[in-house]
């Protein structure tokens, strides 16, 4: 979630899952020059958050639309510039992080006669 400018996510020891998708999104945040803390939030922390966003592998950087029915701001102000530099990162576009991929090379498949 963000407020204020601050991007909080719940440490592991809360129930998130950590991993390579959340590592690399707390540090392009970071990168991005947005402070970046672990913490445990409460329900109510989300009513009030300017926006809320999950990550996921397949997924990338999404947006969460609601809580609990409750509407909540999609302005994406700072999860759309995590989301365009994740993307970025993953197609191998930014070369500041082309170390973290690994190319595989995709052949033609073989043909049956």
């Amino acid at each position: 979630m963000v407020r204020d400018g601050v991007v909080c996510t719940p440490p592991s020891s809360a129930g998130a899952l950590a991993g390579i998708t959340q590592d690399t999104v707390l540090r392009l945040a970071g990168d991005l020059g947005l402070t970046v803390r672990r913490e445990s939030l409460l329900r109510a922390d989300l009513y009030a958050a300017d926006e809320v966003f999950m990550s996921g592998t397949a997924a990338g950087v999404v947006p969460v639309r609601s809580v609990d029915d409750r509407e909540l701001p999609a302005t994406g102000r700072v999860s759309g510039k995590i989301s365009a530099a994740f993307t970025a990162v993953v197609n191998g576009e930014d070369e500041r992080y082309r170390h973290w991929l690994t190319p595989v090379r995709v052949e033609e498949p073989a043909r049956l006669s």
